[in-house]
């Protein structure tokens, strides 16, 4: 039985927008490639909404059901059921973590943490991983000032045993430095949907 460290080895990113061909294809041929989990993030700009949202969202959640990978979901705590979700990510704007985890006692929670204050004011304990970043300047998260490895390595120290995702500007010329730095996994997106060829994308992650 795979620990959740190992299922967060290559955490893949994706939604509609993300991508400038079929999503279904991009996610089968990441699976393929060696992807170890999926985050479903319809967001920003030219994101789909609503029906559509949720019917992208289940043809995604049965290509991960089928090859057996992670699915969960991005913010928003009203697409868990619809989509039969394994998990929710939620950062520090989102539903608060007390209210995620009395809503779904069973499912896998993630926090994004991007600061030693974070981390403070957050109930670590009631997550199951954290996301730590952003570690490299993202144009997904353009406001927010790129915090390094270094970030890895003082979470790392505070929690030996919590399992921590790189999050932010994840590449494969920088992914083996965050894990090097004593992250579990990296998270990515563009570094999968704008590769030309995602078998070797996801290799070099």
């Amino acid at each position: 039985m795979e620990t959740l460290q190992q299922k967060l080895r290559k955490y893949f990113i994706m939604g509609s927008q993300d991508c400038n061909r079929d999503p279904e294809k991009i996610l089968t041929e990441a699976i393929e490639a060696g992807i170890t989990a999926f985050q479903y993030r319809e967001k920003g700009a030219n994101a789909l909404t609503g029906k559509q949202q949720i019917e992208l969202g289940k043809r995604l959640r049965d290509i991960c059901y089928e090859h057996d990978i992670v699915f969960i979901v991005n913010d928003d705590v009203n697409l868990v059921e619809p989509l039969q979700a394994d998990g929710i990510h939620v950062g520090q704007s989102d539903t608060p973590v007390e209210k995620v985890r009395e809503r779904f006692p069973n499912k896998w929670i993630g926090l994004s943490v991007s600061n030693i204050e974070e981390v403070n004011r957050s109930p670590i304990d009631l997550v199951d991983y954290v996301g730590a970043g952003p570690i490299f300047e993202t144009p997904t998260k353009p406001d927010k000032k790129p915090v390094g490895v270094e970030w890895i390595k003082t979470l790392r120290k505070q929690f030996p045993h919590l399992p921590i995702v790189g999050i932010g500007g994840m590449n494969t010329t920088n992914a083996a430095s965050v894990i090097d730095a004593g992250a579990d996994g990296v998270s990515f997106i563009s570094a999968v949907t704008k590769a030309k060829n995602i078998q070797q994308a996801v290799a070099g992650l």
